[in-house]
Parts: structure tokens; sequence; C-alpha cells
């Protein structure tokens, strides 16, 4: 198994510049979710990553129609004669879908024209997600050339992640045989920085609902009915300013009842990541931190549940003066879960606290977005430590475990609805610009973890 190991791992470095050129033709399809017009776009890259598993001697793959974007579907059969029956089915999940890439002029280069500049690969899509998903056939098809792949291998990869994924979990549900696997991949997540490479075993859940007041029938001349109509931003900006205490926590009505607790050797683990005070400063710009005392930033971001409001409208917003006292205004609000909170409930504790403080001087309207449970993989986990050791052997040093701040709903999906536990990485860095103007990928690190996968299957292939 050695040899195997240096033969795979040796194809992989000789054939990079050829898995790069492939990963930019990848980026330059602008498969923009979010926007109706780039529609033709996605079904084209859907079919690209069809095309491609078929190159790599996926004997099945298909594009799947659903209600939303269609799906990329692949499964490598069982594993050939001379491998364990016992051999273990990978789910690899990913998603071909990018964020829209305006404001285009604060890019460097056209977002969808990649570009190598230094030791990263310049375009949209590069780190989130589509290095990460050509990181994954790259090392299959290393371990391909060399030898009988050691485990079967499924694709799930989606195009409506950055949108929500509104379509997945009905997807999972009608499709669970054909996706049924012992262990989920989910490469979506990140290292710290180059020479850190990391495991994610927990992600914060998610509920975001729009807050909608209505006052009058329609926005009135403020100095003719100002004073005598109350005024729905004002009163928007009372509840909003009422969700948050004078410590940082979140004021609605059992938040914190079922909150997990952090172990003191967890909150020792957590301190020894290179993510202080500083480094949350620094990455964000602002003039100083702000959230619950008695917690870290880390810690914060990634154990604590939190409240933001995404976004407020109301009234007149463009140049200039219109004095009007507007008619409504609207809030989103978003809420990060940890382990054992309950979506369902969150959300109606959120409509406790307005209806409790909305004055009957208005009416109220709360839609809901989107809900997702949290995830916690352990990191004493068999993936975990199948990666663990991949890493170690690449990097030369054990990975970093982490508690990752944003959502992956998918892999709640997998492990309540399929039973099916999830491993979380990714080799993006903290500096790739996701969702912003010249996102990137860090190939150094890219490279390393084309390795580290084809260490990983090998490992699950053994055990």
């Amino acid at each position: 198994m050695g040899d195997r190991r240096e033969n795979a791992v040796a194809y992989a470095r000789e054939h990079v510049e050829e898995v790069i050129s492939r990963l930019s033709e990848f980026i330059a399809i602008p498969s923009v979710s979010t926007d109706p017009e780039h529609q033709p776009d996605i079904e084209t890259c859907a079919q690209w990553l069809v095309n491609e598993l078929g190159a790599l001697g996926i004997a099945e793959a298909k594009v799947i129609p659903t209600a939303g974007k269609p799906v990329v579907w692949g499964d490598s059969g069982p594993v050939g004669a001379g491998a364990a029956e016992e051999a273990p089915t990978l789910l690899v999940y990913g998603h071909y879908d990018v964020q829209p890439a305006d404001p285009f002029e604060l890019w460097t280069s056209d977002p969808f024209t990649p570009e190598i500049r230094g030791d990263s690969l310049y375009g949209r899509g590069a780190s989130d997600m589509k290095g990460q998903v050509i990181a994954v056939l790259s090392a299959l098809h290393a371990l391909r050339e060399t030898g009988e792949l050691p485990v079967r291998v499924k694709f799930l990869i989606e195009g409506e992640e950055e949108v929500g994924s509104p379509n997945l979990l009905s997807f999972v549900t009608a499709n669970s045989k054909r996706l049924a696997a012992d262990l989920c991949l989910n490469p979506d997540t990140g290292m710290l920085s180059r020479d850190d490479p990391t495991i994610t075993y927990g992600l914060r859940g998610l509920v975001y609902q729009e807050v909608r007041l209505i006052g009058p029938a329609h926005d009135l001349h403020s100095g003719i009915f100002g004073g005598a109509v109350h005024n729905p931003a004002q009163v928007l900006a009372e509840l909003i300013a009422g969700l948050h205490d004078q410590k940082g926590r979140v004021t609605l009505p059992g938040f914190y009842d079922n909150v997990r607790t952090l172990s003191a050797e967890e909150r020792e683990s957590l301190a020894r990541l290179p993510m202080s005070d500083e480094f949350y400063l620094k990455q964000s710009g602002a003039p100083a931190l702000f959230g619950e005392s008695g917690f870290t930033a880390e810690e914060r971001v990634g154990a604590r549940p939190t409240l933001e409001v995404n976004g407020i409208l109301s009234g007149f917003t463009g140049e200039g003066a219109k004095t009007v006292l507007p008619s409504r205004a609207m809030a989103k609000i978003s809420m990060r879960l940890v382990p054992n909170q309950d979506p369902q409930a969150v959300r109606e504790s959120l409509r406790r606290y307005v209806t409790e403080h909305l004055p009957p001087t208005v009416t109220c309207e709360i839609v809901d977005i989107a809900a997702s449970p949290p995830l916690l993989s352990p990191v004493e986990s068999a993936g975990n430590q199948a990666l663990a050791d991949a890493i170690k052997r690449v990097w030369g040093k054990k990975p970093l475990f982490k508690l990752e701040g944003g959502s992956v709903p998918v892999s709640t999906y997998l492990q309540d609805a399929m039973d099916m536990p999830s491993v979380l990485t990714g080799f993006g860095l903290p500096d790739d610009n996701l969702h912003a103007p010249n996102e990137k990928l860090d190939l150094p690190a890219w490279k390393n973890g084309i390795q580290a996968l084809i260490h990983f299957m090998l490992n699950l292939g053994e055990r």
C-alpha cells in the first residue's frame, strides 16, 4: 500500500497543470444561481460536470432535474475485484453554483476569465467551491490511474447552495436509496492558513426570517401627519434595538434554554487556534469587536448562537430629501444556532418577541425564509480520524479542529434523514474573498489538499 500511495501522489503532482486547466474551464462558466438570466449557464455547468465524471470513469453520471436548479449525480459502482467486500461507500457533496460577481468594477481581472497571479488562481467560484470539487476529482483520477478505487464513490453536486438549497432536502428524501453511503465528504469549509490544515467538527444552524411592519395605508407627508401617525420605521428601529441587551446577549424568550455548553477542554482547544480577537479585527476592518460578554470572538463565532440584522428597508432612500412618513418597514433577520437549539422553537421565539413588543399602531407579518439545524461531527469519529491521518502525511503536522460559524444545510439533512455522518474540510483560506470581488484560490494549499484527499480515501479503504 505504501507504493500505491506514492504512485497516486506522484501522478497528482505530475498532472496538476492539466487539473488547473480544467478548473479554469469550470470557473469560466458563469453559473450564478441567483440570476434567472444565467439559467443556460447553470445547465451548461451541470453538463460539464457530468462530462468530467464520465472522463473519470464514473459509469453512472447524469443531470437530474429538481423543482429548481438541477443536481449532478454519479456513482462509481462497487469496487473492483481484489478489494474488500466491506469497502465503504463515500458520498461526495459539492455545489457548482456561484455568487454574483458584481460589483464588477472592483475586480482586478474578469471574474469569469480565470487568471493566475503569484500563488493564486483568481475567478468567481475558484475557492467557493469549484476548486474544492475539482480537488476531489483530481484525487480520484490519480487513484484510478494507479490502481482500483479503494472505495465506492457517489456524487451529489447541487446548483442551489448559494441560494439556500431550497430543493435539496426534497431531493435527498426522494433519492435516499440512490444516495445511500457510509460517509459524506463535504469539502465546503476551509483552512485557517496555508500552514494550518483544518477539519471542521461543528456547524451552526440557521433561522432566517423577514419582519414586515405596516402602518398607514400609504406613505404620508411627514409635516402633515408626523406626530399623529406612528412611523413604522421608528417602531422597527425600537424592536431591533431591543433584540440585544447591554452584554450582547439575544433577548428572545427562551433563546438560550437548550444551548450546548462548552467544556473546559473544548475552550482550551479553541483557544489554541490562530484566531485571536486581533485576527477578527484585521480580517473585518471593524474599529472594535462586539458580542456576547464572557466569550472570545472565536467562541462567539463558532460555539455561541447569534442574531444579526441582514438588511433594513423603509421610506425614501434616494439622493436628496423627500419628507415622507413611510407606510411600511422591513428587516431581514438571521439567527445562527448551536447544537441542541431547535429551529422551529427559535422561529416562534422571534414571533413571540415581536408580538409582545408590537404597539397597536402598526400591524406585522413575519415571513419564514430558511431554516436548518446545527451539526456536530465528533472529533474522534472514524471519518475525521481518517482525514486527520491523511493531513498529517502531507503537511507533517496534525490538523486543527474548529467549529464553523456558517451553515451547510446538506450535512445536517444527510445526518438526520439518512444517518450519514459527515467529514467537513476544504482547502480555501480566510482571505480568499468568498462572495466578494477578487475571489481567489491559494494553489499551494489546494495542491496539498489533493494529496491529502488521496490518502484519505486510501485510509477509508483500509479501514
